[in-house]
Formats: C-alpha cells, structure tokens, sequence
C-alpha cells in the first residue's frame, strides 16, 4: 500500500526474523479459543491429526475445518496456521507455501454492514486508510472479501458479535520477509484503530 511505503520500510528495515512475533497459540488462549469454537488447542490438533491433517494443505485443512466442522472463517484460519504452526510446518509469520504475512484484528461497536462499507466504499476507506492501492477480488457479503494492494494481499474477514458489534480481522499475505511481517503487524494495528474510530463514531 502507497501510505505505508516510507513507515513499513523503516520499521522493516530495522526489523529481523525474530520480529515477526509469536506463534498464534501465544496470541490466542485455549481458553479463549474453546469459548468461541467449543475446542482447545490440544483438542483440536488432536482431531486433525486424527484426520490426517499432518499430509493435507492448508486450504484442505481450512475447508474442512469451515464446510465438515462448522467453524467460522477467522478461527478456521487460526486453527489451521496454529496446527502448521506447531507441526513445523511453517515458521512465525509464513505461510504454508512459504511466503511470509501478519494478521490482525478488531472487535468495533458496529454492525457488520458499516464494517465492510469501510473496505468497499472508496470515499470512506481513504478516511481510515488514506492514498492507499487496494483492488477488490472477492466479496462474500456479510461475510468475507479479498483485495489486492501494493504490498501483498489481504483477506478480510467479519464476525457478527450481536446485532452492533462486529469483529474485523484481516490477514495480509505475500510479504517479502520477517522484517517486513513486523513492520506491517505494526500497520495494521494502527489502521485498524482508526477504522474503530471511524465506524464508532
């Protein structure tokens, strides 16, 4: 993205491979994680290695975790990239083909609707996100989209947390290195701060 060229790259270039952060199980407790999916963490590497998750792909572990066990798109992804994780199948912040990304996420007093107005309403993006290139490839509405920027690609997902509260997560993929993960979870805490501000007000 054009508005975090000069930012991301200082921070890139001071960053190293240990900045890239710490593992998802780190990030997000078993405790936490069973209240929203009904699973630990052991509970749910236990059930994937029991499917055979250790030979499969990421889109294939993702999918039947979201089509055969119900689980939402965020926490899916989560599950998934903690298991390759902690399989050494991927290292912090790369992926399962080896590129490298970071995440982050948000939950914003507002409805869904006005969450992903935010990303697809061009006027109001550049309110939160300003002189940035972003393309749309998908959108699920309600749901999830995907857009093409400068840097990489991002993969947005929109959690329904009651009638007025909306949980934002965004996963940006096909960075170049670690220093470069660091400087954009850096980014995103910052920009999504200020779309919390933006939909709440």
């Amino acid at each position: 993205m054009t508005s975090s060229s000069s930012s991301a790259g200082s921070a890139g270039s001071a960053g190293s491979a240990g900045s890239a952060g710490k593992k998802i199980t780190e990030k997000l407790s078993a405790d936490a994680l069973k209240a929203s999916t009904g699973r630990d963490w052991d509970a749910w590497f236990a059930l994937l290695d029991a499917w055979g998750a250790i030979g499969r792909g990421h889109t294939e572990i993702a999918r039947h975790l979201t089509e055969d066990l119900a689980v939402d798109g965020w926490y899916a992804q989560s599950i998934t990239v903690g298991y390759e994780q902690e399989r050494g199948l991927r290292q912090v912040g790369q992926s399962s083909a080896g590129d490298w990304q970071t995440s982050g996420s948000r939950t914003v007093e507002a409805p869904v609707a006005r969450c992903e107005a935010a990303f697809t309403d061009e006027e109001v993006r550049r309110r939160w996100l300003p002189a940035s290139e972003f393309s749309l490839r998908t959108h699920r509405a309600g749901k999830t989209l995907s857009a093409d920027c400068a840097s990489g690609r991002l993969s947005v997902y929109f959690t329904p947390k009651g009638e007025s509260k909306t949980q934002v997560s965004l996963i940006h993929t096909k960075l170049a290195d670690a220093a470069e993960v660091a400087a954009y979870k850096a980014f995103w805490k910052e920009r999504l701060a200020a779309l919390k501000e933006l939909v709440e007000s």
